[in-house]
This record gives C-alpha cells, sequence and structure tokens, in this order.
C-alpha cells in the first residue's frame, strides 16, 4: 500500500513515516501543499496523509483539488484544530476522516486501515444505484437527484446520504453514524452529526413536500418517506 504523506513539520512527517514503514507501508513525503498537490495527481496512492495548515497551498485547497480528479482516493487531515467547525470544513473539503494532534500511532494506523477497507470494498464493486421513493444515487457516477432534479453534494453529505440509503427505515443513532460513516468514535462534545444530517435536510427535503429525512427524539436519524 502506497501512502503519501503532506506535512511541513519534518519531525512530524519522518515519525509518520518511520512508523508507517515499521507496518509495511510505502511512504511519499511533501512538505507543502504545492509539492504534495503534484505528487497527488501524478502518482498512484491508496491514502494521502495532509496536514491542514501548510505552507504554498493549504490542505482545504489541497483536498478539494485532489477531489476533482480522484474522488474516490481516501484523504485523511491531520491538524492540531479540533472545533466541530473545523471538522465541518475538512469534510467539505473532501477528506474522510479528521484526526486531531497530538495522536498516537496505533490511533494513526486504525484510521488508516479503516480508510483502506471501506476504499478497497468500494473500488472492488460494481457501480449501482441506490434508490428509495423518488430519491436516486449513482455511486458509480456520484449523481444524486430527486424527482429527478440533480443535488449537488459535497463528498461527506454523499457518503452519509449513502449510508442512509443502505439503511432506510432504520433508526440509526449517532454513534452508529461516527462509526460507519466517519469511522471514528462519537464524541457526546460534538455536534457535527447533526450539523451534516441539516445540510442534508437543506437538500434533500427542503423543497420537496414529501419529507424523507427525520429525527427520532434521543435514538437518532432515519430515511423514511412519511
Amino acid at each position: 500500500m502506497k501512502i503519501l504523506v503532506i506535512e511541513d513539520d519534518q519531525r512530524v512527517a519522518e515519525l509518520i513515516q518511520r512508523g508507517l514503514e515499521e507496518q509495511g507501508f510505502e511512504l511519499s513525503l511533501a512538505y507543502d501543499g504545492l509539492s504534495g498537490k503534484k505528487l497527488a495527481l501524478n502518482n498512484d496512492y491508496d491514502l494521502v496523509i495532509t496536514d491542514v495548515i501548510l505552507p504554498k497551498l493549504d490542505g482545504l485547497d489541497l483536498c478539494k483539488e485532489i477531489r476533482k480528479t480522484k474522488p474516490e482516493l481516501p484523504i485523511l487531515m491531520l491538524t492540531a484544530l479540533g472545533t466541530t467547525d473545523d471538522k465541518v470544513e475538512g469534510f467539505d473539503a473532501g477528506a474522510d476522516d479528521y484526526l486531531t494532534k497530538p495522536f498516537e500511532m496505533r490511533e494513526l494506523l486504525v484510521r488508516i486501515r479503516a480508510l483502506l477497507k471501506r476504499s478497497n470494498g468500494k473500488m472492488n464493486s460494481i457501480g449501482f444505484i441506490l434508490k428509495y421513493d423518488d430519491l436516486e444515487m449513482n455511486l458509480k457516477t456520484l449523481n444524486v437527484k430527486r424527482k429527478d432534479i440533480a443535488i449537488s453534494l459535497t463528498p461527506k453529505e454523499f457518503k452519509l446520504l449513502e449510508y442512509m440509503l443502505q439503511n432506510t427505515e432504520r433508526v440509526l443513532s449517532r454513534t452508529e453514524i461516527a462509526e460507519k460513516v466517519w469511522d471514528m468514535h462519537f464524541d457526546t462534545g460534538t455536534n457535527f452529526i447533526d450539523v451534516y444530517i441539516n445540510y442534508l435536510r437543506k437538500k434533500i427535503d427542503k423543497d420537496f413536500d414529501k419529507k424523507l429525512i427525520h429525527t427520532k427524539s434521543g435514538m437518532g436519524f432515519i430515511l423514511k418517506a412519511e
């Protein structure tokens, strides 16, 4: 497995490199956003790990650039910024997961393996359509529409809706969503899952009479035609 690490702190980058190479991964390093972008777009990697605050091109803009041409490439963001707003901004830019510094190497490894496992499963599957009521998602083209009206979603909104479409008419707890969509343990001190549910509601339900996304008080959320 080939991993690209983009981190301007050389000490941190080399610590990550050493820890991952001991686990059998092949590493490439970049110390600024522009160099990282060039490597990411011109080479084949199984995963990109990037800091948010980088010289020449910050991690958020770098993530957006990668997503334009490699929408399936898993991206893990590393940052000292750990508020809900920071996480939402990272996910909106296209990150698949978000790890706050400082972190332990074993936690980084857990996140990496979860992303690679999910990515490999998706890459090996044949493109198909998820459909519920008048809502349709194409996993091959990444298009979403309702009543034939195209709906534009961020990468994280897409993954959240994908999971809900795979589990229709079943209440999904915040803990389950955090683990299955974000590959992380749910932090009760943050509300970013509620934030993304609200984002989806505005795009999926706001302009339609029939509402599909519902909150079950004290339990979680459900995709159901009511």
